[in-house]
Parts: structure tokens; C-alpha cells; sequence
């Protein structure tokens, strides 16, 4: 893995280099130095039905030095690259909020202007970067936000800052191992004992299954994405997929239970351009669904009105092509509409504390699940 890793990080650095020589090249034919990379607009992002996740479509577009409309941005794209590049040379890692600031600098001493002035300017370009040159923002250095949370019988090699260790995440107590925002790189996944991945919207919910250490009776890998899951959390799910696991989605019958639950499974627009790196089509959404409320009577008492907001999204869903073609979904969501009610996985510990697990044992005996 480590062998693996160091050559994850030379690709890296061999493609900016090749991008430099490329642009030194065209310099040198008194030609206009350009790129060219997959255009990241919502009209050239498909889903992808056969693979079943959101993926860029084909159209492309060229950034040059000699177009007023682009030289700024061409500019600035070559100082993310040459920076990328540094870190990659020296071993060091930083987020994007700290590329931002290494690059935040004035042209020179007789010009007022810096290369950026908000980062919102060199967020899109890292994204073109990495279209542009095949690779994952992990890969050049850049680390995202970390976020989720992990309990189960599964190995960790983990080598930092020289050191490698190896981190047993079914000793981690009621903390959980942190996910980290890179799981590709100098990290491997072993001895991984489970039977199935199951998510979990809420830290809250997560932290009453590992109390009852349901992932240790269940002998199953426990996350939580802590809302939103991060882009490591979806690596490390679409990872734990690939070894074959069966991964099911625990969140609310809402807007945001929704959102969370399609964007692990189908990717997002955002990330579409690394689709198949952070979407698990493979995913089965278990719950709470409004059927529930059949199955399970007490949970009648304890709805909450839904929102505008979850209504409309309902509706939007609807029309989505990736939903509509299951029926079960457009049955939930029509329900939910008519019904303008929703429903909390929270209330699944009304009867008693436990009940969560014997819910989900349930669920996954039964195959009970949305797809």
C-alpha cells in the first residue's frame, strides 16, 4: 500500500509537471499557452443510468493566456498548479483555505492587485485542476474538512508524518475513529470482519447504537456522516462497498434525510466530476420511511409537520429520473406530500431506547429497504 501510495503521489506531480512543460512548450512555439478541461456546468452533468450515479458529460472547454475574458484565470490556475506542485515536492499538506492564503499575494511592488482576493476565486479552479488533469484534490495535497465518524471490527495502517501505526477501530470507546478527509492516500483498509456498513444520519443515533455496541452483536461497520457526509466519509463507504459489503443509510423521512441518503448513493452535482470515487449505487435506503408508520403504530403520534421546504423538495424528487424509475420511492414521497407529515429517526426511541436495533435487525432481516 505504501508502494501504491508513493505512486498515487508521483502520478500527481508527473501530471502538473507534464501540464507545465506543456504550457513552457507552446510558450516556446510563440503559441497561445492553454488547457483544456470538461466543462463543470449543470447542463453538462448527466446521470449516468447504466453505472447509476452523476457523472460531467463530454463538452469541454479551452482556457488560453491570450483571451482578456480568461488570462486571469489561466494565471491563477498555473499558480494553484506550481503550488500543488511544492507540496507535493516537500511532503506537506494543507486545506484549501491554506492554499488560498499561500497564494494570496500582491503581483509586485508596483502593482495593486493581489493574485486572489476571496477564495471563492480559487475553490473552482482546484475543481479545474482536477478535471483537467485526472486526479483527486487529496492527490495534490489538499485536504477537505474532516468530518464522520467510524466503529466496527476493521483494521486501520494509517502512516503520518513518517510513522506508520495500525488503528483497531472496534477499540475506539464511545469516541469512534475520526474519518480523515484523505482515505486514499499512505491509508489502507485490513482485516475487515462485517457483515453489512450501515449509516447513520444523527451523531446522536450513532452514539445510542455504539452504546448498546450494536456493531459488535450485529458484526457490522457503524458511521455516521454527522449530517452531510464529507468527501472522505463517501470514499470510505464507496471503498467499504468494493469489498464487497452491503451498505444501508439510516437518516429522516425528510428533505435533508433525503438529500443526505441520494448524494451517497447517486453522487451530487458538486463532486460530479469525481463521481464514481464518491457515489454507491449499491445503497439501500432502511429508514424511517412513511410506511413505517404501518408497520410500527406508535410512530402515528409521533410525526412532525413537514415543511415547505420538504414538500417542495418532495415534489422536485418526483420528477428526478434517478427516483422516479422506483416505484417505492414515488409511493413515499407521494405520501409524504398528501399526508404533509414527516418523520425523525428519533422517533424510533420512543418505546424504549433500544428499539433503534431491534429496528434495523428488522429491516435488514427482512430486506425491508428502499433502493
Amino acid at each position: 500500500m505504501a508502494e501504491k501510495n508513493a505512486k498515487a503521489d508521483k502520478n500527481a506531480k508527473t501530471k502538473l509537471e507534464g501540464l507545465g512543460e506543456d504550457i513552457v512548450g507552446e510558450i516556446g512555439k510563440g503559441q497561445n499557452p492553454s488547457f483544456v478541461a470538461t466543462t463543470r456546468t449543470r447542463s453538462n452533468i448527466v446521470y449516468d443510468k447504466k453505472e447509476g450515479y452523476l457523472r460531467l458529460g463530454k463538452s469541454e472547454e479551452e482556457r488560453s493566456f491570450l483571451n482578456v475574458a480568461q488570462s486571469k484565470k489561466f494565471m491563477q490556475t498555473m499558480a494553484i498548479a506550481a503550488k500543488c506542485h511544492k507540496f507535493l515536492k516537500e511532503g506537506l499538506h494543507t486545506s484549501i483555505r491554506g492554499l488560498f492564503y499561500q497564494l494570496k499575494f500582491s503581483l509586485g511592488e508596483d502593482v495593486d492587485e493581489s493574485l486572489f482576493e476571496e477564495q471563492s476565486e480559487s475553490n473552482p479552479l482546484i475543481e479545474d485542476l482536477e478535471v483537467s488533469l485526472g486526479v483527486k484534490r487529496e492527490d495534490l495535497n489538499l485536504n477537505a474538512n474532516r468530518k464522520g465518524v467510524l466503529a466496527g471490527s476493521m483494521k486501520v495502517r494509517d502512516t503520518f508524518g513518517g510513522e506508520r501505526v495500525e488503528i483497531d477501530c472496534s477499540k475506539m470507546g464511545r469516541a469512534g475513529w475520526p474519518i480523515p478527509s484523505d482515505v486514499d492516500n499512505e491509508i489502507e483498509f485490513v482485516d475487515v470482519k462485517a457483515k453489512y456498513v450501515l449509516v447513520v444520519e444523527k451523531d446522536a443515533l450513532w452514539q445510542r447504537l455504539n452504546e448498546d455496541q450494536f456493531w459488535k452483536q450485529e458484526n457490522i461497520i457503524l458511521i455516521t456522516p454527522g449530517g452531510q457526509a464529507s468527501r472522505g466519509t463517501r470514499r470510505i463507504i464507496r471503498k467499504l462497498a468494493d469489498k464487497g459489503l452491503p451498505v444501508y443509510v439510516f437518516t429522516d423521512s425528510d428533505a435533508w434525510g433525503w438529500y443526505i441518503y441520494w448524494t451517497i448513493k447517486t453522487g451530487s452535482i458538486n463532486l460530479a466530476y469525481i463521481g464514481s470515487s464518491v457515489a454507491t449505487p449499491e445503497a439501500r435506503f432502511i429508514g424511517v420511511t412513511m410506511s413505517d408508520l404501518d408497520k410500527y403504530p406508535f410512530l402515528n403520534k409521533l410525526t412532525i409537520a413537514a415543511s415547505d421546504v420538504d414538500i417542495k423538495r418532495a415534489q422536485e424528487m418526483l420528477n428526478y429520473e434517478w427516483i422516479k424509475g422506483h416505484k417505492e420511492w414515488v409511493v413515499e414521497l407521494e405520501r409524504m406530500v398528501k399526508s404533509k407529515k414527516k418523520l425523525e429517526q428519533d422517533a424510533l426511541q420512543g418505546p424504549r431506547l433500544t428499539f433503534v436495533g431491534e429496528y434495523i435487525k428488522d429491516k435488514v432481516k427482512n430486506k425491508d429497504v428502499l433502493p
